[in-house]
């Protein structure tokens, strides 16, 4: 059985474009988090990449290489740059697909309640990453806690990507986090996705990056126990969530900034 992922003396850092959009911007990518790792012995890093964006909001939208493809990328990540590996799923019958390559299956926001995908998720013996839903508050978490743990999930991760509030925007409630520490899972703060505006861009979806930094020292500092970050190194060009991806010249000045932060919220916890 793999050991647990989550290491409480390190960062634990997942990042990586939204979309495997090709395999040279996964390399690339992954060359500068493992430029990171050399530097930073404080972080954990995962890899991460989605094969497939099924909640476009638009139809003509792109959505990503697929599974196959998607998965010989993180497959040929994993074995060059020794990261362990995170994507999305979205049908309960791709978990154990995903789990023959992958290390942390991710449970998406919009489908953090489906039981059939909690299940799938947690039979395969890997961590699973579930996001919390823009329509759930703290407290309803502990119902897909329970979902997970009593399906036999070895290691849960908890992200928080913002709550819906009014149109086209999010707000982070920093009480999140001492709420959802009950649960005694790792706590993992999705900065890029909290500042999204879904659809408020005439049919794809925008962003509000410069709050970026703020909001992650915030989410540090209320207990987070991770951080989630889509990066890319030309966001105004990505395939899907550019107005909110760090620009990967910028991403070591936000972990300086995170590392900075959690290292004395720890003293604290």
């Amino acid at each position: 059985m793999p050991i647990p992922l989550y290491e409480a003396d390190r960062l634990l850092l997942i990042a990586g474009p939204c979309t495997l959009e090709n395999e040279d911007l996964c390399l690339e990518v992954a060359e500068h988090l493992a430029s990171l790792r050399e530097r930073y012995p404080q972080l954990r890093i995962l890899f991460k990449g989605s094969f497939d964006k099924a909640n476009r909001t638009s139809l003509q939208s792109p959505r990503g290489p697929g599974l196959e493809k998607g998965l010989e990328w993180l497959a040929r990540i994993r074995g060059k740059f020794g990261f362990p590996t995170l994507t999305d799923f979205h049908t309960p019958e791709q978990a154990a697909l995903l789990a023959e390559e992958v290390d942390v299956l991710q449970i998406p926001a919009f489908l953090c309640r489906q039981t059939d995908m909690l299940v799938a998720a947690a039979a395969t013996g890997r961590t699973v990453n579930v996001k919390k839903g823009q329509f759930l508050s703290p407290y309803e978490m502990r119902y897909v806690v329970d979902k997970l743990e009593k399906a036999g999930a070895r290691e849960v991760w908890l992200t928080e990507r913002g709550t819906t509030f009014g149109y086209q925007n999010l707000v982070v409630d920093m009480r999140g986090f001492h709420l959802l520490k009950e649960y005694k899972h790792p706590m993992i703060f999705d900065a890029t996705h909290s500042v999204q505006m879904p659809g408020g861009a005439e049919g794809t979806t925008g962003g509000k990056r410069e709050f970026i930094p703020a909001l992650t020292r915030a989410a540090l500092a209320a207990g987070a126990n991770g951080l989630f970050v889509e990066t890319h190194p030309d966001p105004a060009n990505a395939s899907s969530d550019g107005p909110n991806q760090v620009p990967l010249k910028e991403l070591e000045a936000l972990i300086q900034q995170a590392l900075d932060i959690w290292q004395v919220a720890r003293k604290y916890a």
